[in-house]
C-alpha cells in the first residue's frame, strides 16, 4: 500500500486521538458539583411520560416518595399514554400513599407521530410549579435527585440541566456493553456543555425552566418528528438561552434505568436515536455526527487492509493505539463517576465493536421506520 493510502487510513485516528484528549481535558477540568447550601425555595414538577410500565412504575413512585426534597415543594404528574396493562391502576392505587401531589394525566387522542413530545406537552399544561424534570417510567432515582438539582439550579441560574443516566448493573456481559457504550454518549454531552457546545442529552435526567420551554414554543418546530424530545428542546434552548444549558456532575444526581433485554429493543432504540442527525439544524452538530462515523470508518477500513496485506501489523497497532488510548482513559473516567467502575474491564471489548456499531446504525440511519412501545413510527 503506498505512502498516501496508510496516511489517509491514519488520519481518521489522529483526528480520533485528539478529539478524545479534547474530551478527557474538558472531564478533567469540569468540577464536580458541591453544593453550598441546602436552597430549597424552587417548586418542582416532575412529568413521567409512561406507555405500559406496569412493571416498573411503582419502584420510581417510591423513590420519589423518599426524597430528601420537601414534598411540598414537587408535585409528580404521570402521563399515561393509553396503557394496556395495569400502569394507570397502579398509579391511582399509589396516590392515598404518597406524600407528594401525585396526578395520573390521560392522553387526549390526538394525530401525532410523537407520543413522548405529546405526553410531555400535555403535562407541562397541566403543571403548577416553575421547574420541569422528566424521566421514564422505567428509570430509578436516589433520595437525593431532586435536593441536588434544585440546589445546582439556583446556584447556576441554569436555563436546562442535563443530569448523569446509566444501566443497572446485572453483572452479565451484556449489560456492561451497554454501560460502557452508553457512558461514551453521557461524557461526550457532558464535555460539550461544558465548553459551552451543547449536542446531546437525555429525557430520562433532564429539567429545564417551565418558563423557557413557553418562550422557545416547546417542540414546535419538529413535533413531527418521534424522536428527539430531548436533544431538540435542548438545542432550541442552547440558541435562545447561551451559556445557560448545564451538565450536573454529581453522583447523587444518577439516573439508573435497564439495559435491553433484547437486540430487537436495542436495535429500534439506536435507530430512533440515529434518525435524528438529518433533522439538525445545527451544522456543527451534524458535522461532527459524520466526524464520527467516518473516524469510525477508518479503523474499518484498517483492520480490512491488513487483512488483505496491504498494510504491516505495526501500521494496523498504531491505528489501533490512536483511536483506543486517550479513549481508554476518558470511558474509564466517565464509569468511575458513574459508579460503573467495575464495568472499565470492559472497554476494549467495546472498542473492538464500536467502530461497526456507529457505521451499521450511521447506515441505517438514512432509512426510515421503527418501533417504541408497540408502536411503529416513521
Amino acid at each position: 500500500m503506498s505512502i498516501l493510502w496508510i496516511g489517509l487510513l491514519l488520519f481518521g485516528p489522529v483526528l480520533w486521538f485528539v478529539f478524545n484528549a479534547f474530551l478527557l481535558n474538558g472531564w478533567w477540568k469540569m468540577p464536580v458539583y458541591v453544593p453550598l447550601h441546602a436552597n430549597q425555595q424552587l417548586t418542582i414538577s416532575v412529568l413521567i411520560p409512561v406507555r405500559n410500565e406496569a412493571e416498573n412504575i411503582i419502584a420510581l413512585l417510591e423513590d420519589l416518595d423518599r426524597q430528601s426534597y420537601p414534598a411540598d415543594r414537587y408535585e409528580v404528574i404521570v402521563a399515561d399514554d393509553h396503557s394496556t396493562d395495569r400502569t394507570a391502576e397502579l398509579v391511582r392505587a399509589f396516590q392515598s400513599k404518597a406524600r407528594y401531589a401525585l396526578t395520573l394525566l390521560t392522553l387526549t387522542e390526538e394525530n401525532h407521530s410523537s407520543p413522548k413530545k405529546r405526553a410531555i406537552s400535555q403535562a407541562i399544561q397541566q403543571a403548577k410549579h416553575a421547574w420541569i424534570v422528566t424521566t421514564d417510567g422505567d428509570c430509578r432515582v436516589g433520595p437525593q435527585w431532586l435536593q441536588i438539582l434544585a440546589s445546582y439550579q439556583q446556584t447556576t441560574q441554569a436555563q436546562l440541566i442535563s443530569g448523569p443516566v446509566t444501566f443497572h448493573d446485572e453483572g452479565s456481559l451484556r449489560s456492561r456493553i451497554q454501560i460502557v457504550e452508553f457512558a461514551s454518549l453521557v461524557g461526550s454531552a457532558a464535555v460539550a456543555m461544558f465548553w459551552k457546545k451543547p449536542n446531546m442529552c437525555n429525557g430520562a435526567n433532564l429539567s429545564y425552566a417551565r418558563s423557557a420551554f413557553l418562550e422557545v414554543d416547546g417542540f414546535q418546530g419538529n413535533e413531527n418528528l418521534a424522536s428527539g424530545d430531548d436533544e431538540f428542546l435542548m438545542h432550541k434552548m442552547a440558541a435562545r438561552f447561551p451559556g445557560e444549558v448545564h451538565f450536573l456532575k454529581n453522583s447523587l444526581a444518577l439516573v439508573h434505568t435497564g439495559a435491553h433485554q433484547s437486540f430487537r429493543s436495542f436495535y429500534h432504540q439506536r435507530r430512533r436515536w440515529a434518525s435524528k442527525w438529518k433533522h439538525y439544524t445545527d451544522w456543527k452538530v451534524s458535522a461532527l455526527a459524520i466526524f464520527v462515523f467516518m473516524a469510525n470508518a477508518s479503523t474499518i477500513v484498517g483492520l480490512g487492509a491488513y487483512l488483505a496485506g496491504s498494510i504491516s501489523g505495526f501500521v494496523l497497532a498504531s491505528i489501533l493505539g490512536l483511536k483506543f488510548s486517550l479513549e481508554f482513559l476518558f470511558l474509564a473516567g466517565v464509569l468511575h463517576f458513574l459508579r460503573q467502575s467495575k464495568s472499565i474491564a470492559y472497554i476494549p471489548l467495546v472498542q473492538l465493536i464500536y467502530p461497526f456499531y456507529v457505521c451499521f446504525f450511521g447506515l441505517l440511519a438514512q432509512g426510515k421506520g421503527y418501533e417504541w412501545k408497540g408502536r411503529k413510527l416513521q
